[in-house]
């Protein structure tokens, strides 16, 4: 082997020498403690002899000559050049990527071929399903598994109505995120009788084993991480058109399916006997369809039923955007300057836990009571534009459209992390950072850096959509209180005799709020104290329940 040159072989030699001068250190320190040299943690003769095989030059382009096999063996665990370049690449995508590369956050695949090109079938030979990967079946159903463990009130209710089947019958096409915790919810509804096709309503946050495992149990599931535009509404159309099936209920989140059966599917629709809706966004939209004389079917508002919007919007969002910003940009929260765009309940939970984390955290609204609200729970109320130039974070949970503009984004200093915690993709105006003078480079799965030409970098995260939802987890206690609602509104609607509901957008009634709560109770091992025959007679109250009036604000 070719010598590498005497300069070098001294450098060599010398750090050779420093490492056993260290490992006699070592040696005196296990004397004088009492421990081992086995228990240190450091092994210096490995080190010693990695570093007597690094080359000590840059400009070298001879070989490296070893002393012994062992020092060769070192060596090579070394990445050379171009694996590190290899490895780079893997990490950090380019901004010539494509701005939708995102597989899931769980999937070690590197198979980067559509599902919409691949020939799967499950084991009952079915393959009236699209997911990533049919294989990841059985890790995505420990997953369910999983979750099922904290869900135990929707398993409950599961178990009770199995037996009578009050959705049989039921034809339900849903659109949700498709997450373990979904697809508890899918699985409730296939035991209560009803036959489910399912699509996802976010392009980032289905866990595709999830998807897989539905698909392995029976469920038609056309859903992946990191769809396109394109795949999306194929994914929703695939779920409604189905030659010999039609769906007889609605699940949605967001109102992109209720819309696309609408306007594609018009007969379908009319036929369609309710629809349950669970985000603003949708029931906006739901409300303009009623308000224009085009709702032609009941439609159940469970986003703001009590359980929906006191539990899942509050404490769901509390502990889920701290999971999102660490799990994305490892993040110190203490100290940095934070707004938060809506203090409505998602906003609220936001605040909270920002706040209790050292954020030093201000608010932007348009309605002056949820503004008195934050400046009686200490944040301070300012007009984005104002603040946008010191902020660390921007964070919107509005339901609107267009609440951080290319002007504030523009105006943010270096470094500033920008993120979406409502259903919606269009409170930020990322269209308006797709333009020649900007550059993308991706950081790392759903973490993006747009770059000004003076070298300016802003944080986008998850493309401006649901940052909890497609960058982290979200607990599956909560979302059981959610799952519970949506089951027993589906049930209520289908179930409901002609002429209870009109054609028109209905809160979930008071007492099955309640009875979604009770449900949950014994997780805690609550006891309820009852009124006495006296008291409900004061109260004007049934001692069953409903408890509070329609107008009661919790």
């Amino acid at each position: 082997m070719t010598d590498c040159g005497g300069d070098a072989k001294l450098e060599v030699k010398q750090a050779s020498k420093e490492f056993k001068e260290s490992e006699n250190v070592a040696e005196k320190y296990s004397a004088m403690t009492g421990t081992k040299n086995s228990d240190v943690n450091m092994n210096v003769g490995e080190l010693s002899a990695a570093f007597t095989a690094v080359p000590t030059h840059k400009s070298m382009k001879k070989q490296i000559q070893f002393a012994n096999q062992e020092e060769k063996q070192e060596f090579s665990k070394f990445p050379t050049k171009t694996g590190r370049r290899s490895l780079s690449r893997s990490i950090s995508q380019s901004s010539t990527d494509s701005y939708s590369s995102a597989a899931s956050y769980t999937d070690s695949s590197d198979d980067e071929t559509s599902p919409r090109e691949k020939s799967q079938v499950n084991s009952k030979g079915s393959s009236d399903f699209c997911v990533k990967n049919i294989k990841q079946a059985e890790f995505g159903r420990r997953e369910i598994e999983i979750a099922e463990q904290d869900m135990s009130a929707l398993i409950s209710l599961r178990k009770r109505a199995q037996g009578e089947k009050p959705l049989a019958g039921a034809k339900v096409v849903g659109c949700t995120h498709i997450t373990a915790q979904t697809a508890v919810l899918i699985e409730t509804l296939v035991a209560l009788g009803a036959q489910c096709r399912w699509t996802a309503c976010n392009i980032y946050s289905t866990q595709n084993e999830v998807a897989a495992a539905l698909a392995e149990s029976g469920v038609s599931v056309f859903a992946w991480k990191g769809e396109s535009e394109d795949d999306f509404w194929w994914c929703i159309d695939r779920c409604v058109n189905m030659e010999g099936w039609q769906a007889n209920m609605i699940l949605d989140d967001g109102g992109d399916l209720t819309h696309w059966v609408y306007k594609k599917y018009p007969s379908v629709f009319k036929k369609v006997r309710g629809i349950v809706e669970e985000s603003v966004t949708g029931v906006h939209r739901l409300y303009q369809l009623s308000k224009a004389g085009k709702l032609c079917v009941p439609a159940m508002n469970v986003n703001d039923s009590v359980t929906k919007q006191k539990f899942d919007n509050l404490y769901c969002c509390r502990e889920s955007i701290l999971d999102g910003l660490k799990r994305t940009t490892d993040v110190m929260f203490g100290g940095k300057q934070v707004v938060v765009c809506g203090y409505g309940e998602v906003g609220k939970g936001c605040c909270s836990a920002l706040k209790a984390l050292g954020a030093i955290v201000c608010v932007t609204e348009i309605d002056p009571i949820c503004a008195l609200q934050a400046c009686m729970d200490g944040f301070k109320v300012v007009k984005l534009n104002e603040v946008v130039r010191q902020m660390d974070m921007v964070i919107t949970c509005t339901g609107n459209k267009n609440v951080v503009t290319r002007e504030h984004l523009d105006r943010m200093k270096i470094g500033c992390i920008v993120c979406n915690m409502g259903h919606s993709n269009t409170e930020i105006d990322v269209a308006s950072l797709r333009t020649p003078e900007l550059t993308w480079e991706r950081v790392r799965s759903q973490v993006d850096h747009v770059i000004w030409p003076d070298g300016k970098r802003v944080i986008l995260l998850a493309e401006g959509r649901l940052l909890n939802l497609s960058c982290s987890t979200v607990p599956s206690f909560v979302l059981s209180i959610t799952a519970t609602t949506q089951a027993l509104a589906l049930i209520e609607l289908y179930n409901a005799p002609e002429g209870r509901y009109k054609q028109d957008v209905y809160l979930l009634p008071k007492k099955m709020d309640e009875y979604v709560a009770s449900l949950h109770l014994p997780n805690f091992d609550a006891h309820l104290t009852e009124l006495s025959d006296e008291q409900a007679k004061y109260m004007g109250l049934n001692k069953n329940g409903p408890f509070k009036p329609n107008y009661y604000r919790y």
